[in-house]
């Protein structure tokens, strides 16, 4: 048993009754092969949230700034997360490369398509980038959009927590052709509307 199996079998449980969660569609989840898990973003616990709700391991891309605290560095890594450092441009396509290379090993990432965190909005109001649909070009693997729904779109302890898994978007279902920034950004609007109308 690695470290993760451990500290999920030690803390999902807390964590989902913490949050109140109801996971809602989980034979959605697939359970074999790479997928992303495509999420709308309203605090800094859907990380935790979405951890607790899935059975493989979800890797997540994580500010740079923490792995430069000695003891959360390394147990961040052993949790999956891979550093991303959001102050410079230049290193943006570093976690993406890191993030497909993942994938082609057959294991799961999660992504949030909004890029930071939306409080207290309704995901559809909001805006998305576009770097998950370079990194489904590249990657081919399926994508599950997955929706954390609660009233007023806050998270906070004992309040419940709805995650909405719904069914794996295919690769051939996002119709790329050239791989061109303007096919990414309609397969970003794709895996969004997807999430979206979990709602």
């Amino acid at each position: 048993m690695n470290f993760y199996t451990a500290a999920r079998a030690c803390l999902g449980g807390f964590f989902r009754f913490l949050y109140n969660i109801r996971i809602v569609g989980r034979e959605n989840e697939p359970t074999d092969g790479s997928f992303m898990v495509c999420a709308n973003h309203l605090s800094n616990r859907d990380v935790i949230i979405l951890g607790a709700s899935f059975k493989r391991q979800v890797h997540f891309l994580a500010k740079a700034e923490l792995f430069r605290v000695p003891l959360l560095r390394h147990l961040i890594r052993a949790l999956g997360a891979f550093p991303v450092d959001r102050q410079h441009a230049s290193t943006v396509l570093g976690p993406i490369k890191t993030t497909i290379g993942i994938l082609n090993d057959g294991k799961t990432v999660g992504i949030f398509p909004q890029g930071t965190r939306y409080p207290g909005k309704d995901p559809k109001q909001t805006q998305i980038k576009n770097g998950v649909g370079m990194i489904e070009f590249h990657s081919k693997s399926k994508v599950v959009p997955v929706l954390i729904k609660t009233k007023g779109w806050r998270v906070l302890p004992f309040k419940r927590t709805y995650v909405i898994i719904g069914k794996p978007i295919e690769y051939d279902e996002f119709g790329f052709t050239g791989g061109r920034s303007a096919e990414f950004a309609k397969a970003a609007e794709l895996i969004f509307s997807r999430i979206n109308d979990l709602a």
